[in-house]
């Protein structure tokens, strides 16, 4: 259905709720005008869906604020607005191209904007929003562990380096000497000692022995 401009509200009120506008600029004492009304009508008629693809007709002498804005000056001329922009203009009575033009416009207002589909937030396990996930792991480092700054560690660091260089400087075998370092955090460490009391080892091959000289009970009776 072709909407016959009657204001320059009604056309501003077109422009924003229609995506794409194909426009009409004619006037009624013009021959090519008449020739290719037709044409137009039978697109209109095909192509118009509302609040997507919408015909409108301007008569410039009654309009001619609304002509002189888009630069209008030979008729007839047909504008094709997308999103209150023109996207494509044709002069003249030209069937074939103002079909072609108005086809063109179809298809874009039919092409979603890119990404449009995927515009929805994403959910994570148990239903939480995407943007609390990103806001738990902006707090957490490499492995997921959080991370802060210790400045114990930062001076063990730096102890451990200044050691390692230290002891591999003045010996003849810095590689070996850094490796037996006590400040190589890779060194295998020795097990512990084992705890003696009063001599005897607790936890070792004699721990259950009994010291000599020491009778029990049980050695009574033989």
């Amino acid at each position: 259905m072709t909407v016959n401009i009657s204001s320059s509200n009604e056309w501003q009120r077109i422009l924003g709720s229609s995506t794409v506008v194909v426009t009409d600029f004619y006037a009624d004492w013009c021959g090519p005008c008449k020739m290719i009304a037709p044409t137009f009508e039978s697109l209109s008629t095909k192509y118009s869906k509302p609040g997507k693809i919408t015909f409108c007709k301007v008569n410039v002498d009654n309009h001619q604020a609304i002509a002189q804005a888009h630069g209008v000056r030979a008729m007839p001329t047909f504008l094709i607005f997308k999103n209150g922009s023109v996207v494509d203009t044709i002069q003249g009575a030209n069937p074939p191209a103002l079909t072609s033009a108005v086809e063109k416009a179809v298809k874009l207002a039919s092409t979603a904007a890119p990404g449009a589909s995927f515009s929805t937030p994403g959910r994570t396990l148990g239903g939480g929003s995407s943007s609390g996930a990103s806001t738990r792991r902006s707090g957490q480092a490499f492995g997921g562990q959080p991370w802060k700054f210790s400045p114990f560690h930062f001076f063990n660091a730096i102890l451990t380096f200044f050691g390692l260089y230290f002891v591999s400087l003045f010996s003849f075998d810095p590689y070996k000497a850094a490796e037996k370092s006590q400040f190589n955090i890779n060194r295998p460490r020795a097990p512990p000692a084992p705890i003696q009391l009063n001599g005897q080892r607790l936890g070792g091959q004699n721990g259950s022995a009994r010291p000599s000289g020491v009778r029990t009970l049980a050695d009574l009776g033989r």
